[in-house]
């Protein structure tokens, strides 16, 4: 049984968890958020399931009018958006690999050389499957921000007026918690859009990093225990209300020169990522950019993102902040 986990915000202002699955969507009793759930669960020594079962299942409820009604809130949040880390991993899936080559190889004058991207690419793909208990080789890494950037599905994607491109990025995310000991939990996956400037990150690879501090967007449902291996998705921009692009995506292990868990191993390795009480979300890579098809967005579009075993899509308009003016001060 698939089981997904989503976070609600009734008119009156109360949260809710819904655990959902193919034949049911309900209340969880006694929770209001997948955080407190899930600490309940690392408490007792459970699962997420059985913590469901100890607080039990109240009303039913219409996920997709809920989210239509803009009711369903990203499934995880922290109380306190300084103690929800977003970083990501990239060059994971043999897309992504393709498209940052692209960008990279003439700006790298690498016409007779491997770019640093391919070479971390195939890296990857010799070492980043290792056996059981160990650790293989280690992927890219990046920071994207914290809570305060972390976009509701159907909420605006939001690009600073500096930026020279919002595009997407659908990719898998995975959602973590911190137990007191410092142990961390994945408690699932989710659909995600890692939002990022393309165009800054091609003037110079050593601008990803500001490349990537930006907003993201994660799915509405958080797919709960072991993920499938091959997930099979679609990523399309929506331009007055018709489709402008559309292009299938693949994700899951299956497609990826990683696995999840070396991954986190290379996450998690760093002591400053495992402070007890933290929320992460990981991204774990794209296939598929427009960007790499020629496409160039607009303010208005919007980025649709679907895939199963997900039933609800990711859907964020992009827009631009106004210009703002930043001084600092000597005292």
């Amino acid at each position: 049984m698939t089981l997904r986990l989503l976070q609600h915000r009734a008119p009156d202002g109360t949260r809710s968890v819904i655990a959902a699955t193919a034949n049911a969507a309900n209340i969880v009793a006694g929770v209001d958020s997948v955080r407190a759930l899930a600490s309940q669960a690392i408490a007792s020594g459970s699962d997420l399931a059985a913590a469901i079962a100890a607080c039990g299942l109240g009303a039913a409820i219409d996920i997709t009018a809920e989210l239509a009604a803009g009711r369903i809130l990203s499934p995880i949040d922290h109380g306190d958006d300084a103690h929800l880390i977003m970083t990501g991993t990239g060059l994971t899936h043999l897309g992504s690999a393709e498209g940052r080559d692209k960008m990279h190889r003439a700006a790298a004058d690498a016409a007779e050389k491997q770019t640093d991207s391919m070479r971390m690419f195939l890296e990857g793909v010799e070492g980043g499957k290792p056996g059981p208990g160990e650790v293989g080789q280690q992927p890219e890494w990046f920071y994207k921000g914290d809570g305060s950037g972390l976009v509701a599905p159907g909420a605006p994607l939001t690009m600073p007026e500096f930026a020279k491109d919002g595009g997407e990025e659908p990719e898998l995310a995975g959602i973590y918690l911190i137990s007191p000991d410092g142990t961390p939990f994945r408690i699932g996956l989710c659909l995600a859009n890692e939002f990022s400037d393309h165009v800054t990150e091609r003037h110079n690879y050593l601008w990803l990093a500001h490349s990537k501090l930006r907003q993201a967007s994660i799915g509405p449902e958080l797919l709960v225990g072991t993920p499938p291996d091959h997930i099979e998705g679609v990523s399309r921009i929506i331009r007055n209300g018709a489709t402008l692009w559309e292009k299938p995506f693949l994700s899951g292990e299956a497609n990826m020169s990683h696995t999840l868990a070396n991954l986190e191993a290379h996450h998690f390795k760093y002591d400053v990522f495992r402070r007890p009480g933290d929320v992460h979300v990981h991204f774990f890579g794209t296939a598929t950019l427009s960007f790499a098809d020629g496409v160039t967005t607009q303010e208005g579009d919007v980025f649709e993102i679907e895939g199963a075993p997900f039933t609800l899509p990711l859907r964020n308009r992009l827009e631009k902040a106004a210009a703002t003016s930043v001084a600092v001060r000597i005292l």
